[in-house]
């Protein structure tokens, strides 16, 4: 962790010079790719044996975060990248290995199922389009969530539910269409992949069901997971604009005002309530994910009630953040709503990371019954 961490360090000054470079271009630029992929932040979630790094979740959210600090965008890719590792888990060590263990290799996609894999022989037949595949432009492979289907009619689950597979496919199989023109998170390159009739061998179709490798960290649920690191990049993004407004407060003077943003009470209190709101959210967080590593450590498995609270606290995390880049932007006055104003940036890219699906409000009725004590769905994503 020290040596990533050390990485990121020597990586932040470079992704923040280049903050406006990546929103204009609407993407990650593939030199800054390639050096992330060095540093091995998008095998920090890859099994050892397939050449991963293998990262405690708490170590790998924090690597997140700090890249988020830096600039969310580039957070939001580290994040995508990192957790579709978890994929290798899942699969036979030595496909894992091909696929995952490369140092240069970056895997990306969209795990909701948007597609069609109809049974085809030893394989499926795979057709969709997809919305959000963030990172794609840099993948060397791609995966794509999708409906089973067979003789043109949905698969069931014993359960009735249709049975979804994530299909993993080279990069160049698939059309990439540049449809991401985005209020925030702006320099993701989120557009849209696409795929027609292109043949997935089964062995690379995925079930998150029963991990083939048996570290702990493949205890946690692969979409708790994902929530955790979007909420991580959300968590970096706020104490980025902290320190933006901060930067700013001591040489701007208010219109009408002798005194410097920084000597104003009223702007003290709000940076100082920020400040209480951002660090009490991050420490719920990582309180959730330190009692689910230890019962993952300990037998293996985390229970619902532990899986309901890593997802209480990733969406409370990114909700939270989004309010304190707001803060920090209305602190900045005027002059946050100028593009050279970093504040703008973050106060868009916050408010983008809210409405993934995996944050947003329905997760507290969720969480909420569970620790109700009343019955849900055992196969819910959490």
């Amino acid at each position: 962790m020290a040596d990533t961490l050390a990485a990121i360090h020597e990586l932040v000054p470079a992704i923040r010079a280049r903050a406006t470079e990546i929103e204009q271009a609407r993407r990650l630029p593939a030199d800054l790719a390639r050096s992330l992929a060095a540093a091995g932040l998008f095998r920090m979630a890859v099994p050892k044996e397939a050449g991963g790094l293998e990262l405690e979740p708490a170590a790998m959210l924090r690597a997140i975060e700090a890249v988020g600090a830096a600039d969310a965008s580039v957070g939001w890719c580290v994040m995508i990248g990192a957790t579709s590792g978890v994929t290798a888990a899942y699969l036979p060590t030595p496909l894992a290995r091909e696929i995952f263990g490369p140092a240069d290799c970056i895997v990306g996609g969209v795990f909701a199922p948007m597609g069609k894999a109809e049974i085809d022989g030893d394989g499926y037949l795979l057709n969709g389009r997809w919305a959000w595949a963030s990172g794609s432009a840099n993948c060397r492979w791609l995966i794509g969530g999708a409906l089973v289907t067979e003789n043109g009619g949905l698969r069931k689950l014993a359960n009735g539910m249709p049975e979804e597979r994530r299909l993993i496919f080279p990069a160049e199989a698939a059309t990439l269409n540049d449809t991401w023109h985005s209020s925030g998170l702006c320099g993701t390159g989120s557009g849209e992949m696409v795929v027609s009739n292109l043949a997935v061998p089964r062995e690379r179709a995925v079930s998150y069901d029963a991990p083939v490798a048996s570290g702990a960290l493949y205890a946690f649920p692969f979409f708790g997971l994902l929530a955790l690191g979007i909420a991580a990049v959300a968590l970096g993004n706020a104490r980025g604009a902290i320190e933006d407004l901060v930067e700013l407060a001591g040489g701007k003077q208010p219109l009408g005002s002798r005194r410097t943003l920084a000597e104003r009470h009223s702007a003290q209190s709000t940076l100082a309530v920020a400040e209480a709101n951002l660090r009490s959210a991050r420490a719920f967080f990582y309180e959730a994910v330190d009692e689910a590593w230890q019962l993952a450590r300990q037998s293996g498995a985390i229970e619902m009630r532990h899986r309901a609270a890593i997802r209480l606290a990733a969406t409370h995390a990114t909700r939270t953040a989004a309010d304190v880049a707001r803060s920090m932007y209305d602190l900045g006055g005027g002059s946050s709503v100028f593009l050279s104003s970093p504040l703008q940036r973050r106060f868009r890219d916050g408010h983008v990371a809210t409405q993934h699906i995996m944050v947003a409000p329905p997760t507290y009725e969720f969480t909420g019954r569970v620790f109700m004590g009343l019955p849900v769905d055992p196969s819910a994503p959490v």
